[in-house]
């Protein structure tokens, strides 16, 4: 009973844990397993367990995915719900992947893959902690830049949305939004409406 003790410990400890977390800390499978059978953890997702009163956040999608793909930044519509720049609510978890980088087929969570490259995937990435699970996702600046970038996709009434939100919260300054509006080379397009706003 020692290893159910210490995956009791870890959970507490950690929030969610994830079946390489037990293999590490050369803990017993079967542990875990009854553990889940017997009702004392519950399961978040394939493979991640926690405790059934862990209090789960409104973010919890966002925890997982970045768990399951830890080279992803979340953007776009996850983004701007994550700085609480938007109503809506996506039922997807919107990911940044860079070019060719390797995409998981199957995850068992509901996700919107976008791809990224240079400049563009790199720049404006914060890392942030969620359930104790580190995400990375874009600043405020330049998730309203890829918004208008990928205003196709998002429409282009989200992106304005976003925008005014920012420049009326003020959570980031016209400079900022100029310097990842060049990064994602949207100037052209997003100067009229900063224009506007002022």
């Amino acid at each position: 009973m020692k290893d159910t003790d210490t995956i009791m410990a870890l959970l507490r400890e950690q929030g969610v844990i994830r079946l390489n977390d037990v293999k590490t800390q050369d803990l017993s499978l079967a542990s875990l397993y009854w553990l889940h059978r017997k009702g004392q953890i519950a399961r978040a997702g394939r493979g991640r367990y926690l405790l059934p009163e862990s209090p789960a956040t409104e973010h919890h999608t966002l925890a997982l995915a970045s768990q399951r793909v830890p080279h992803a930044v979340a953007c776009l519509l996850t983004a701007l719900r994550f700085h609480g720049l938007t109503t809506q609510a996506p039922f997807e978890v919107w990911l940044a992947l860079e070019n060719k980088a390797w995409q998981p087929t199957s995850t068992g969570l509901p996700l919107r893959f976008v791809r990224f490259s240079g400049a563009a995937f790199t720049a404006g990435v914060e890392l942030h902690v969620v359930e104790n699970a580190q995400v990375k996702v874009y600043g405020v600046a330049k998730t309203v830049a890829d918004c208008f970038k990928y205003r196709n996709k998002i429409g282009l009434d989200v992106a304005i949305e976003a925008l005014r939100d920012v420049l009326r919260q003020r959570k980031a300054t016209v400079d900022e939004l100029w310097q990842f509006a060049a990064v994602c080379r949207v100037q052209t397009i997003i100067k009229p409406y900063i224009e506007a706003l002022l």
